[in-house]
């Protein structure tokens, strides 16, 4: 997959896809598939705009959502999922002023998109005055693709984002359509879970607002051809910091290498219980044992 950071002119004409894409759930996963049959039926190339920051983090920064995915998570989902060329959208405030008609005639038109798949909500231009109607009407092949629903539920971003703030994991990854999971470089820390007997792969997550919080049983990805089990924190630590930014770290069972630099995805399974702040550093070791002892509870008793 090609990835671009400017409005570049493709050979082939495009199909392309528009939206934030957040988390790429199966919602999002529907209009992938469709954006990929259509267009090499045609004759086109699959491609995804994306924008970036969130529109929403650009406006209102301190009440944006949190993300479900980061920018190389999701780039490697759109690539999973067939799309050929993924241009990101720098959201700023020149953006967020363009007019739609200067979108249709300046943006897209040379970038060659011949069709365009949103999704059910989608607008588009300065203060969402664009519809599919302006885009049919300047030439544009439109398709509007239909929600999809779980078990009577709209698959949404928000109803994920509530799931796992909630610690239920299972009703996420049916939305999601996997399990969620936060990839990142194993970074160095200060080595405090090594001295309390229990050492932990400290995850470098590019944003500081995880959509989750807590004590989790935890499969770790990357470090060979098997997942491997562990017990994870992903918090502010209250009993040895104060006013931390959160942080995602995996003690691993059974496990003593050096994986310092690694890239790896952390798969969430089962919520534990939630962060707590304890009276002393005694205290907090003996409920990390309790933790360990519960996450290999969990794997003994689920397949």
């Amino acid at each position: 997959m090609r990835v671009f950071r400017h409005f570049a002119p493709s050979e082939q004409p495009l199909m392309l896809a528009i939206g934030n894409f957040d988390g790429v759930h199966l919602g999002h996963q529907a209009v992938l598939a469709r954006l990929r049959d259509q267009a090499l039926a045609q004759g086109m190339v699959p491609a995804v705009m994306t924008f970036e920051p969130h529109p929403r983090e650009f406006f209102t920064p301190l009440s944006a959502p949190t993300r479900l995915t980061s920018l190389r998570e999701k780039l490697e989902l759109f690539a999973e999922a067939g799309v050929e060329h993924a241009y990101l959208c720098r959201f700023n405030r020149q953006f967020a002023g363009m007019r739609a008609a200067h979108f249709m005639q300046e943006v897209l038109r040379p970038m060659g998109v011949r069709s365009i798949l949103v999704g059910e909500d989608f607008r588009f231009g300065a203060a969402r005055e664009g519809t599919l109607e302006d885009l049919a009407g300047h030439g544009f092949a439109v398709e509007r693709l239909q929600d999809v629903m779980v078990e009577g539920e709209r698959v949404s971003s928000t109803a994920i984002r509530e799931a796992l703030a909630a610690g239920d994991l299972a009703h996420a990854g049916r939305l999601l359509g996997r399990t969620y999971s936060i990839s990142g470089h194993v970074a160095h820390g200060d080595k405090l879970g090594r001295e309390l007997g229990y050492p932990t792969a400290n995850i470098y997550m590019l944003h500081e607002r995880p959509p989750l919080f807590g004590i989790y049983a935890v499969k770790l990805e990357g470090l060979g051809d098997k997942d491997l089990p562990g017990v994870a924190s992903l918090g502010v630590r209250p009993t040895v910091k104060q006013g931390a930014k959160p942080l995602l770290e995996v003690h691993l069972f059974d496990f003593d290498r050096d994986i310092y630099g690694c890239h790896v995805r952390v798969h969430f399974l089962k919520k534990l219980r939630d962060e707590t702040k304890f009276p002393d550093l005694e205290a907090l070791k003996r409920q990390i044992a309790a933790d360990e002892q519960a996450a290999r509870d969990y794997f003994k008793t689920t397949p």
